[in-house]
């Protein structure tokens, strides 16, 4: 898949194509389903699939106050869609003078235009331009346009909103089945206390880059994703109240079976599985590591 940062320079020589439009946060099946059929139209026009979205939520612009954290980084929303069989991604910067522009001069002037969008689809609640004026049946009006119904799993409305809900809840089996797989935490590996070493469960400590949706304090099992391949993980967040009072919030995983190289520096994905337990306080290091011991040991049972 092509990606494409902003309209500077592009120049399709292509004569139509399908497009999706949509912030896509977290990329989960309501989108997926949104994307699948703009690739599946593609293919039966044998055109182009492209996706158009953005580099921030359009909250940052239009209510910053009221900005949502976001399910993911946008790299992992473009590795996503890499994997959806689109042929190219374009990431349009979502700015002041984008959020001026009218639905009628963003379909002209960007989808029809720029991208030669012959055909869209987009989601049930999609809405474009100024006030949010263009919605899919206004579109509808004015080009061939595949509106996507909602979906729901279990009888819950699958959107970005309740997954932020189920994560910050520490519900990870509601943000896997919504999402279609499980919510994940990236992070750059920097130098921590080093107390798990000493503890015999050395950590990695993660730094992230994005203001990201968070799961309460606690232990969970999961996965890591990291340059030297997947490891199953106990990941830790929270205050570690056992070794002392006001310490900062931190992301630690202990990775099971891994052969110790260096992780510092490198970029760190945590695929959260299961809410273990709350964080607790200890009377001591050792009753904390026979508590460690036990979180290992479900870790390792997970399936």
């Amino acid at each position: 898949m092509q990606i494409h940062f902003g309209l500077d320079g592009f120049c399709p020589e292509w004569e139509a194509a399908v497009a999706c439009v949509g912030t896509f946060d977290g990329v989960h099946l309501g989108h997926r389903e949104v994307i699948s059929q703009a690739v599946a139209l593609a293919a039966a026009d044998e055109t182009p699939a492209v996706i158009l979205t953005f580099d921030r939520h359009p909250a940052a612009i239009l209510a910053p106050r009221h900005q949502p954290p976001s399910l993911a980084p946008l790299e992992d929303n473009l590795a996503q869609f890499a994997g959806m069989g689109a042929a190219l991604t374009v990431v349009l910067a979502f700015d002041e003078r984008l959020s001026m522009t009218t639905a009628q001069e963003f379909l002209d002037e960007v989808l029809i235009a720029r991208l030669r969008a012959s055909r869209l689809v987009v989601g049930h609640d999609f809405a474009m331009g100024r006030g949010r004026e263009g919605s899919g049946l206004w579109l509808a009006q004015r080009i061939a346009t595949t509106i996507v119904p909602a979906m729901e799993s279990k009888g819950q409305r699958i959107s970005s909103s309740a997954i932020r809900e189920a994560v910050s809840g520490g519900d990870m089996g509601a943000a896997d089945r919504l999402l279609g797989r499980p919510f994940s935490v990236h992070g750059i590996v920097v130098q921590g206390a080093k107390l798990g070493r000493t503890l015999g469960y050395p950590t990695i400590n993660l730094a992230r880059s994005c203001n990201q949706v968070m799961p309460p304090n606690g232990i969970y099992g999961g996965y890591a994703r990291t340059a030297k391949g997947h490891f199953a993980a106990a990941i830790s967040i929270g205050v570690r109240p056992t070794v002392g009072e006001h310490n900062p919030r931190t992301i630690e995983a202990y990775l099971l079976d891994y052969p110790g190289e260096s992780l510092y520096g490198t970029d760190v994905a945590l695929d959260f599985r299961v809410r273990l337990r709350d964080e607790a306080k200890f009377e001591n290091l050792e009753a904390l590591m026979r508590q460690m011991e036990f979180d290992v040991k479900a870790v390792r049972d997970l399936k």
